[in-house]
């Protein structure tokens, strides 16, 4: 086949970052002509839109994408992945985009060389990143966007008057343009934590846990995560008891070394950690949360804790010798007199250590990831174990249950999505939000089947019900439900049929250890953006100006289950928040309190 030369016709379409390119449609509004309001952005803001392009010939060509702007500018082919699992019967609403199993557009994949492919007879789109610089003149920033022959003189062609592109080699192109508004937005202040799973990559990428290259590996995957927002991360002191079948185990990846000499009394070594630390905020990572000290949906037994355990000497020599064993895990009770002497052991010197660090003020600690009402009395137990040593360090646990929070067992609570409006009612301090797998109707979520709206939405909803900050279960989880199998996440999006496709990461293990980006993370980044844009026009005015300003003219207030839906409404949004901004920072005198 020569993929040198089209013998077709190439159709191309500009739309948002909040479209989704299927192969046989786009899910999506024009950026030109119709409801959408121009690119816009601040200085140290990524404005991303989207090339969508049909090509009808005969079988398929390659072609090269070139794209022209004074601003720096990147391109990824938005790659389809295969969907088996879309949503949950019973759990689902009428705002997702499709409910069949099929291909779906999700994995953003560098473009090598500018060369991509033309599918005949299917939709594939591009992933147009703008970043603008903090700094950034005020004004208005072309974009072009041209398709050419693999061998096209790019500079020619870009030369060349559109009537005679063709003769260069240009089969189509697509202009745009981004508004700079002249201002920096603000540094994040929300908190964003994606739970970080180590022993999915060493897994995945068949390395050694805690080797030189699952540190390497680690680091790149952190590093991406802490330029998309997360600024806050989970830290392995033990290997995390989470999404695991009661008797097994995960892979150990254990921060902390724990030698256990005949003696009985525990000898602990911190060197793992402070390496992980000094790595984390090396790549932009500010707070950091310990392992859970209990584990899930229960909290009835201890994490697995892996130690260096003194022996008698095989020879019964006067010598000992020292076996690497698990000391606790599933058959050790939570509360039993064992785990209560380590913890009393442990835990003055790991905070000791935080202490050292630096990072003691920016340190939460878990309990166990969302009892219920039925473990509330086993929870207490484990919380008032572990409170004479944790003085002054907040206990953050995800919950829907309310009662955790009004007895005071639970300070910081990081309430679900779908039970939020007692939180909202009733709490006096620092509240939290998070949504997974349940919370599936009506509210916010992340689904491959979902719009990327209802991902967008949800920065203003925090925003505007002022979220100390979010959290995610799954960054990068390749594991099917209780890790009883690892997964091919480019395979399986769903965890092997676990959860809906798109709940357990945001990014793929792409090559050479390196994350590649879903967009769905782009689009999360995106709504993180916007609440550093409301900040600002916050600090300007005040919150009730914002939230008018969003608001304006619905029939009812947004809440976590209640706003408007589709593109438009977040596109305009931004826009009018931006606009705003622009006019104060212009006519300063304006500004009402």
């Amino acid at each position: 086949m020569d993929g040198r030369k089209f013998t077709g016709k190439l159709s191309v379409r500009l739309v948002s970052s909040l479209a989704k390119v299927f192969a046989d449609e786009v899910a999506g509004e024009d950026l030109v002509g119709g409801r959408l309001p121009k690119l816009c952005g601040l200085g140290g803001e990524q404005v991303s839109f989207q090339a969508a392009y049909f090509y009808e010939g005969n079988l398929s060509r390659y072609m090269k994408v070139c794209v022209e702007s004074d601003l720096p500018v990147s391109v990824r082919l938005v790659r389809l992945v295969p969907v088996s699992y879309p949503f949950r019967t019973g759990w689902s609403d009428e705002d997702y985009l499709r409910k069949v199993p099929g291909l779906y557009p999700d994995a953003l994949q560098e473009v090598t060389d500018g060369i991509v492919r033309a599918i005949e007879g299917q939709w594939r789109s591009l992933w147009i990143e703008v970043s603008i610089p903090q700094g950034c003149p005020a004004g208005e920033y072309p974009v072009r966007v041209l398709f050419c022959d693999t061998d096209c003189d790019v500079d020619s062609a870009s030369a060349s008057a559109a009537s005679d592109a063709e003769n260069h080699g240009v089969h189509a192109e697509a202009r745009t343009t981004v508004h700079v508004v002249g201002a920096d937005l603000p540094a994040q202040v929300l908190k964003h934590t994606e739970w970080f799973h180590a022993d999915c990559l060493a897994e995945y990428y068949g390395v050694e846990a805690l080797s030189e290259r699952h540190w390497a590996i680690m680091k790149n995957f952190i590093k991406k995560a802490a330029e998309r927002g997360c600024n806050m991360i989970l830290t392995p002191i033990f290997t995390p008891p989470l999404d695991t079948e009661v008797g097994t185990e995960r892979m150990t990846v254990q921060l902390v070394d724990v030698k256990k000499p005949k003696s009985g009394a525990y000898v602990f070594g911190f060197e793992n950690l402070e390496r992980w630390v000094k790595m984390c905020e090396e790549c932009g990572i500010r707070y950091f949360e310990m392992a859970h000290l209990f584990t899930q949906w229960g909290a009835l037994a201890a994490p697995k804790i892996v130690a260096e355990v003194e022996v008698e000497s095989l020879n019964k020599a006067p010598n000992s010798r020292w076996e690497s064993r698990r000391i606790f895990g599933w058959d050790t009770p939570a509360d039993g007199e064992e785990y209560r002497g380590f913890l009393k052991a442990f835990l003055p010197e790991l905070t000791k250590t935080l202490q050292s660090l630096g990072i003691a003020d920016r340190t939460y600690f878990h309990i166990s990831d969302e009892p219920s009402e039925e473990h509330l009395a086993q929870y207490q137990r484990n919380k008032e174990l572990v409170q004479p040593y944790l003085k002054g360090f907040p206990i953050l646990d995800a919950l829907s249950d309310i009662t955790f929070y009004e007895m005071g067992v639970v300070e910081e609570p990081v309430c679900a999505s779908n039970h939020i409006e007692p939180f909202l009612e009733r709490a006096h301090g620092k509240i939290w939000s998070y949504y997974c797998i349940s919370q599936a109707v009506k509210v916010s979520n992340r689904f491959l089947a979902m719009p990327s709206s209802r991902n967008r939405i949800y920065g203003y909803q925090v925003f505007k019900f002022g979220m100390e900050g979010i959290l995610h279960w799954g960054y990068n989880f390749y594991h099917t439900e209780r890790s009883r199998k690892i997964i091919n996440p480019y395979v399986s999006t769903d965890g092997d049929g676990s959860f809906p496709a798109g709940d357990a990461f945001l990014v793929y293990p792409g090559k050479d250890g390196m994350p590649e980006e879903s967009l769905r993370f782009v689009v999360l980044a995106e709504a993180l953006q916007d609440v550093r844009a409301f900040r600002l026009l916050e600090s300007l005015t005040d919150h009730e100006t914002v939230v008018n300003l969003v608001e304006e003219g619905l029939k009812e207030p947004i809440t976590f289950s209640e706003y408007p839906k589709g593109e438009a409404f977040c596109l305009n949004m931004r826009a009018r928040v931006n606009q705003k901004i622009e006019e104060l920072l212009k006519h300063p005198g304006t500004s009402e309190r």
